[in-house]
Order: C-alpha cells, then sequence, then structure tokens
C-alpha cells in the first residue's frame, strides 16, 4: 500500500513539474506559465485579453497556456476600451469702429457746426470641432492556485504614438511586470529583503 502511495506522489510531482504548475508559487519570479482568464468588462475586453496575452509573451519571462490545468498563475481582471467624442466650440468675435470728424467755426470752445461720420461693425467667427478618441483601462492581478494575489496593476491610456489605446495598455502591463519581476529578482539576491507581492497604478 505504501508503495502504490509513493508511485501515486511521484507521478503527480513529475506531473506538476512537466507542466510547471505549482500550487506553492509565492512570488512572480516562481511563476513559469499562465493563463489569462477572459476579462471582465465591455465588448473589447476579449480583444484586450488578446493583446495582454501577446505583449506578455513578448516579454519571454513567462510561457502563456489557453489550459488553466497547467498553469501556476492565472491573470483575472477588467478591461475595456471605449469611445468618446472630445468637443470644442470656440466664438471668435471682432469688433472695429471708425469716426471720422470735421469741425468747422473755430476752436473746440467756439459753437460751430460739427459733421461726424461713423462706421461700425463686428466679424463673429464660430469654430466647432469634433474627434473621436479612445479611451482604454485593465485593472488585472496575477494569483496562484490558491487564490493569493502574487501582483497586480492599473493602466489606463488614450492612445500613443505608434499604438492604439488598447494596445498601449496592454504594453504598458507588460513593461510593469517586467520592472516587477527584475526589482523582485534583485530583492531576491542574498543580502536583500524578501519580496513582496507587487502593486502598481498608472494613470494616463
Amino acid at each position: 500500500m505504501k508503495f502504490f502511495i509513493t508511485i501515486c506522489f511521484s507521478c503527480a510531482l513529475l506531473n506538476a513539474q512537466k507542466t510547471g504548475a505549482d500550487v506553492g508559487v509565492e512570488n512572480i519570479l516562481q511563476v513559469k506559465r499562465i493563463y489569462v482568464q477572459p476579462l471582465d468588462g465591455g465588448a473589447q475586453a476579449d480583444a484586450l485579453r488578446s493583446l495582454i496575452i501577446a505583449s506578455l509573451v513578448n516579454t519571454k519571462l513567462f510561457i502563456l497556456t489557453e489550459n488553466p490545468e497547467r498553469a501556476d498563475a492565472i491573470l483575472k481582471g477588467a478591461a475595456d476600451d471605449k469611445t468618446f467624442t472630445d468637443s470644442l466650440d470656440k466664438n471668435d468675435e471682432t469688433s472695429y469702429h471708425e469716426q471720422l470728424g470735421k469741425t468747422s467755426g473755430g476752436t473746440a470752445y467756439i459753437r460751430g457746426s460739427t459733421v461726424t461720420v461713423a462706421n461700425g461693425g463686428s466679424v463673429d467667427e464660430t469654430t466647432h470641432m469634433r474627434d473621436r478618441k479612445h479611451e482604454a483601462y485593465a485593472a488585472v492581478r496575477l494569483c496562484n492556485k490558491d487564490g493569493d494575489v502574487l501582483w497586480s496593476t492599473t493602466q489606463e491610456s488614450l492612445g500613443a504614438k505608434f499604438h492604439g489605446a488598447s494596445a498601449d495598455v496592454a504594453a504598458r502591463i507588460a513593461r510593469q511586470i517586467t520592472l516587477d519581476y527584475e526589482r523582485q529578482k534583485r530583492m531576491a539576491e542574498p543580502g536583500s529583503v524578501a519580496p513582496r507581492p507587487e502593486t502598481s497604478v498608472t494613470v494616463k
């Protein structure tokens, strides 16, 4: 009986090592495989999920899997990409007044006759500007199999020079987890303080 239990335990341990799944993961340095769970949010949440997966793959820090059973950490959260119209109404009014006068009958102190021609008017210019924009956000957390949060971040974007809003949010998430991974790696070196779960917030 003991021999059978030992064999079963060895097989389970071997399978866990093979798949990378480990319920004992305590920080992001121990994470090998990540499963990105479908995100809560609007209609664009699925597209953001795909962009986040691609960005995390590009970090080359983790293996991304579509099988949650093979993952030792799960990325959860909410995301959306909304379209809105930014409007600007500008009103410029230019006024002018021209007056011509002619006086006869002596000086200003002497009663005489005065002829005045006055011309006045204004130019009214109104500008209406409408600009369609995207605003994307993602609030995600990386959890181990026990549900403990190992890392989290919130990212927002109105778009970047070479990226749309959603792509920029995904890139920011990947950049943030890379920075936090490297920070924990330095902290884990001998003589450093033990790493803690990371939380970051970036606003636009």
